[in-house]
């Protein structure tokens, strides 16, 4: 599924989505140096993990944040360091403190800015568990110091890029008028043993996290508080934020600072939402609608360097006869007359934003299994500017000399590069960075199929060293969540090379409903999961047996969010594959839209399951559970309210009465993906004895640590 509903745009159970790339290589040594990273797991979780990017305003400092593994190796790190945007010198570490820094920002001045929960030096003894705060490290160098913090936290930030003022986003109770009340009022329902929250609109929960009673309020601060003033002017810039997401983090100052643009959630009938985009003048606290289509979500605001105009993402609501669309919006501030800017383009455009003269827009969308770089005029179309690979974190030279993102590709995790403003066809060299991978195990090649309809399945395929047509690998398909993206992008969560270092080859189809390949291609499957999404994953399964290195003989299926819903709708269809592994995975579609975090997304694709009961009955893998014969992995976290755990337990129960050999891998303190190196590492383990067993034929071996 998409990770997540669309309205909120974080990361994807099905498409809001609910969201999850000799004959056996030998296994992973205990001692002495591995072939590759990818061969023992103990290796492969403490490589380095770069996310995010910050460029100055000069264009001379590159900043991402690197994830490494805690010295107690029970945990991620993250810690901020500076890349060279010509790279000539090599990376350096600027910030080591055991909380970690991330979401990296600059200051027009050069001050970096970030958020860590690393404790505050004048803090007293009983000042409690810090909070993630706002911290600043001058642009000359020296000690990092505290700028703001809250009671809870803050979870955004947004600067100017003209004035420097900053507007942050943190957590306040209802009613809380600032930090002191913000803060009498959660120590009165703590001493009250008050854990109870009241709700009134539908959603209750996200992702992981209950909602309420605290929800996101944007502040204005002004420019950065001077050293040593603890206790500067705050001004809520959304007092009557409300329930369920508040103000959001979707939020973006005008280069001059006098106008905050950000997403609002409108409430409608059935229980649903929809984003509009609104603007605050923050000196007076004023709040005028902008863009309010009752069509459609409107997202992701950035503004023009004059601060005249807006880009932002128009994303159509969907019906049960219509999949969303995406199309690229230029908006007046004056009057919020609006402009279509990307009519006819057959793709979905996001993370928009203005090249340096405001003449053009780069933005970022799904295409052919790449996530590329784009590049539109208005009145023309938009141009392509990147051959392969998966982009994200765009940055742009305010002088307009370049513009810089991270790169990743299934045979690259990500990794900061520089490109041309316009050339096309770009294939950029990563910058020097602390993340490189010294070797895989095997290599990477494109794969077509065709499906029931003729239509173009696109696939990646992982083959193993050593494969050959004397040696021949068995196969794992690997099945992406959503549905509604694509495979196209290095994944820590969903890694092929884990499983191709055990001698696995590991196909990754683009079936129906992913995007990136036309609107028509996601009407295919819409609202139709069991359908061709299904016949085009056998479809590219046939290609991939075809070919002389890969054993059709032996073969699994697996998939995480809607990807362990189709490998449920596998194992309900054919006996072809010798195992099934499901994670997070949808079971009974009626159930599981009652009980989501967002089930109103799911509604506006399948109906009211009440009186529009046949999509859920055509589509429900739980309908078909007698014709299960292969074995199945179910796994599971408590915590996952995107894909609840009762279809985890609901599946389990439905195998263990039919006598279907199966295990059930549960997690009781993880979410709708696995967030810490022990459960990770046992994830993969797990996964790979479950293969060993059924695939392989070498027997169950349990995991060490189970």
């Amino acid at each position: 599924m998409s990770e997540s509903p669309s309205s909120q745009h974080q990361p994807t159970a099905g498409s809001p989505p609910v969201g999850m790339n000799e004959e056996i290589a030998a296994q992973p040594l205990e001692d002495g140096p591995a072939p590759t990273p990818f061969h023992r797991l103990a290796d492969f979780v403490a490589l380095p993990r770069l996310g995010g990017l910050a460029l100055s305003a000069d264009g001379t400092r590159l900043v991402t944040s690197v994830s490494t593994l805690a010295p107690d190796r029970k945990t991620w790190q993250s810690a901020l360091w500076e890349i060279d945007p010509t790279g000539a010198r090599d990376a350096r570490r600027l910030t080591r403190s055991a909380p970690g820094e991330s979401g990296p920002v600059f200051s027009p001045d050069g001050t970096l800015l970030f958020t860590s929960a690393r404790p505050d030096p004048d803090a007293g003894k009983d000042a409690g568990e810090p909070k993630p705060a706002l911290w600043a490290l001058p642009a000359q160098g020296g000690e990092a110091r505290l700028v703001v913090s809250r009671p809870n936290g803050l979870s955004g930030v947004t600067v100017a890029a003209d004035s420097g003022d900053v507007v942050v986003v943190a957590g306040t109770t209802p009613g809380a008028a600032d930090a002191k009340a913000d803060s009498e009022q959660r120590d009165a329902r703590k001493d009250a043993g008050v854990t109870a929250i009241l709700h009134e609109t539908h959603p209750v929960r996200y992702w992981d996290h209950d909602l309420g009673p605290v929800v996101p309020h944007a502040f204005w601060l002004g420019g950065l508080p001077a050293e040593g003033d603890r206790d500067p002017a705050w001004r809520d810039l959304t007092p009557d934020a409300g329930a369920p997401h508040g103000a959001g983090s979707d939020v973006a100052l005008s280069p001059d600072g006098a106008l905050l643009a950000r997403s609002e959630e409108v409430s409608e009938a059935r229980a649903s939402w929809r984003n509009r985009l609104v603007v605050t003048d923050t000196a007076t606290g004023d709040t005028r609608v902008l863009v309010d289509d009752p069509d459609a979500d409107v997202y992701a605001a950035a503004w023009s360097p004059d601060g005249r105009r807006l880009v932002c993402v128009r994303e159509s609501a969907s019906t049960p006869t219509r999949a969303p669309d995406h199309t690229l919006l230029l908006v007046d501030v004056a009057d919020g007359a609006t402009t279509d800017l990307t009519a006819g383009f057959d793709r979905w455009p996001s993370a928009p934003q203005f090249d340096a003269a405001g003449a053009a827009v780069y933005f970022l969308a799904d295409d052919d299994g790449r996530h590329a770089v784009f590049r539109v005029v208005p009145g023309e179309a938009p141009v392509r500017l990147t051959r392969d690979g998966a982009y994200s974190d765009l940055q742009v030279a305010r002088d307009g000399s370049a513009l810089f993102a991270l790169r990743s590709a299934f045979d690259h995790p990500s990794a900061p590069v520089r490109l041309d403003p316009t050339a096309t066809d770009q294939q950029p060299e990563p910058l020097p960075n602390p993340g490189t991978i010294s070797a895989l195990p095997g290599t990477l090649r494109e794969l077509d199929a065709t499906g029931l309809d003729g239509s173009r399945v696109q696939s990646w395929l992982v083959l193993p060293e050593g494969a050959s047509a004397e040696h021949p690998a068995p196969l794992l398909l690997w099945i992406h969540g959503g549905p509604l993206m694509s495979w196209n992008s290095w994944s820590w969560r969903w890694t092929p090379w884990v499983l191709a270092a055990r001698g696995y080859a590991v196909l990754l189809p683009n079936p129906g409903l992913s995007q990136g390949f036309g609107q028509a291609f996601v009407e295919r499957g819409w609202g139709a999961w069991g359908a061709e999404p299904y016949t085009d994953l056998m479809a590219a399964t046939d290609a991939a047996v075809a070919l002389p290195e890969v054993d059709g003989t032996r073969t699994a299926a697996m998939g995480g969010s809607f990807g362990g819903y189709m490998a449920n709708w596998v194992a309900t269809q054919t006996d072809r594959f010798d195992a099934i592994v499901t994670h997070a995975s949808l079971w009974h579609l009626d159930a599981f839209t009652g009980s989501t975090d967002a089930s109103y997304y799911w509604e506006k694709e399948f109906g009211d399951p009440l009186t529009e009961p046949e999509r859920y009955e055509a589509n429900s893998p739980h309908r078909y559970a007698d014709a299960i014969t292969s074995p199945v992995l179910v796994i599971h976290g408590d915590k996952d309210y995107r894909v609840p755990i009762g279809e985890g337990l609901r599946l389990w129960y439905d195998l263990q009465k039919r006598g279907v050999p199966s295990k059930f891998l549960y997690f009781p303190d993880e979410n709708h993906w696995m967030l810490t190196p022990g459960n990770a590492t046992v994830w993969y383990e797990t996964v790979i004895a479950f293969l060993a067993d059924h695939v392989l034929g070498e027997g169950w071996q349990r995991p060490a640590l189970l």
